[in-house]
C-alpha cells in the first residue's frame, strides 16, 4: 500500500529527528581480515596472464625435457592461506618464491607424482608414472629439480613483463605444507592451479601468490589492459622462434635433368653415362621439406658431398 510522508516526517528524515532511528548503532561490522581482496576486474586480468603463462610453460617444457607436455589452467580464486594448504598433499614438494625486488613471497607446490617423473626423465627416462611412491623428495632430487624450476620461475617472469618487471627465484624448498610459516593463515591469496600432463603422467603445480601484493600493482594492470595484445603477440613470435631454433629440418639437393625411359634405367650397367641435360652454369637447387630454399653447388671436399649456397631461391 502505498503512503505520501507528511512534511514533518521529511523534516525528521533531512534533520535526524526521527524518533524511530534514535538510539541505534550507527556502525556496521566490518571484516578487516578482508583488506586484502582484490576486485573481479583484476582477477580477470590475474587470470588471463596465467593463461599465458600456462601456455609458454608447456612448451618450454616440452622442449627442455623433450617430451610432449601439456598444461591447462584448472581454477584461479582468493582464498585464505590455510585454507590453500589443506588442499595440498603430505608429503609434496614446496617452493618459497621470492617476488623481487619486491617485498614479498609466493608458494608454489608441485605434486609428488609430477616431481618423481620430471626427475626420471631428467634422468633420461621415459617418465612412466611410479608406483606407490609415497616419500618425501631426497636431497639429490632437489638439486636436480632445481634447474627445472628456474625454467619455470623465467617463464613467469616473463609472463609478468607485461605488469612489472619482477624476477622470481626460489628462496627454500619444503616436504610439508605447514613446515614454514611465511604468511598469515588467514592472509588472502590468489590461488592458482594447473593441471600437466607428460607422458603418462598428470599432476597438479599450485601457486599461492599474496592478494595484497597483487592489489598494490593495481594501476600497473590498468597498463595491461590497455597494451596487453601488442606486447603479448611480440613476445609470443620471440618465444615461438626460439623453439623453432632447435628444430630438425630434412634438406635435400637436387639436379634436375631430363627424363629416361624405365627400359633405359633397366638396361644401365658399371661404366654407361647417364646424360642429365644439366648444365654446369646452372645452379642446383636445395629443397627444406621438400619446398625449394636456396640456389648452390655440389663439390666434394675430402671425400665428402658438400653444397655451398649462392643465394636464395626466391632472389632471382
Amino acid at each position: 500500500m502505498r503512503r505520501e510522508l507528511s512534511q514533518q516526517e521529511i523534516d525528521a528524515v533531512f534533520q535526524g529527528g526521527d524518533s524511530s532511528a534514535q538510539g541505534k548503532p550507527s556502525a556496521v561490522p566490518f571484516d578487516f581480515s578482508r583488506l586484502d581482496r582484490i576486485p573481479k576486474s583484476q582477477i580477470r586480468a590475474v587470470h588471463l596472464l596465467h593463461e599465458n603463462f600456462s601456455r609458454n610453460l608447456a612448451a618450454s617444457l616440452s622442449a627442455y625435457l623433450r617430451a610432449y607436455v601439456s598444461m591447462n589452467l584448472v581454477s584461479l580464486e582468493q582464498i585464505s592461506y590455510a585454507e590453500f594448504l589443506e588442499g595440498l598433499a603430505s608429503p609434496t614438494f614446496i617452493a618459497y618464491v621470492g617476488l623481487r625486488p619486491y617485498d614479498g613471497t609466493a608458494v608454489m607446490e608441485l605434486s609428488p607424482a609430477l616431481v618423481f617423473a620430471f626427475v626420471e626423465m631428467l634422468l633420461g627416462g621415459g617418465g612412466k608414472p611410479a608406483v606407490s611412491m609415497q616419500r618425501k623428495v631426497t636431497d639429490i632430487e632437489k638439486q636436480l629439480m632445481q634447474s627445472l624450476l628456474r625454467v619455470i620461475l623465467q617463464d613467469l617472469s616473463e609472463a609478468w613483463k607485461g605488469v612489472t618487471d619482477m624476477r622470481f627465484a626460489v628462496q627454500s624448498l619444503a616436504d610439508e605444507p605447514q613446515g614454514v610459516h611465511v604468511l598469515s593463515p588467514a592472509e588472502a591469496v590468489v590461488a592458482i592451479a594447473i593441471e600437466v600432463r607428460v607422458g603418462h603422467t598428470s599432476g597438479m603445480i599450485n601457486l599461492a601468490i599474496p592478494s595484497i601484493f597483487i592489489k598494490r600493482l593495481r594501476h600497473m594492470f590498468d597498463r595491461l589492459r590497455r597494451v596487453h595484445r601488442a606486447e603479448s603477440k611480440r613476445h609470443d613470435q620471440l618465444h615461438m622462434a626460439q623453439l623453432l631454433a632447435g628444430v630438425d629440418l630434412d634438406m635435400e639437393v637436387r639436379l634436375d635433368g631430363s627424363t629416361i625411359l624405365t627400359r633405359d634405367l633397366l638396361e644401365l650397367r658399371a661404366g654407361d653415362v647417364l646424360m642429365l641435360n644439366h648444365p654446369l652454369s646452372r645452379k642446383a637447387v636445395a629443397r627444406v621439406n621438400g619446398s625449394p630454399k636456396f640456389r648452390g653447388d655440389v663439390s666434394m671436399v675430402d671425400g665428402t658431398c658438400g653444397f655451398t649456397v649462392a643465394s636464395g631461391f626466391d632472389d632471382d
